[in-house]
């Protein structure tokens, strides 16, 4: 299993809106709202890197409202 946060800039005003939509995508562990430089962070799990992009590019970056994603994979150092 790979884990992520995707970090989503959005439209001005879009940001509920984008989490609630995030939130419903099957692999999405959890989706908030948050202050800074990005207005939405999703956390995300799935099989492999590939099906973790597909979730990316296919499904959240098609959300009406989202402008940006930067996906984060988790690793572990130790």
């Amino acid at each position: 299993m790979v884990s992520a946060y995707v970090l989503i800039l959005t439209e001005v005003g879009k940001a509920a809106a984008v989490a609630t939509a995030a939130a419903a995508i099957s692999g999405v562990e959890a989706a908030d709202d948050v202050t800074g430089p990005y207005d939405v962070i999703v956390r995300a799990q799935a099989g492999d890197i590939d099906e973790l992009g597909r979730m990316v590019v296919a499904r959240i970056q098609a959300i009406d409202g989202v402008d940006r994603t930067v996906t984060c994979t988790v690793v572990h150092l130790s």
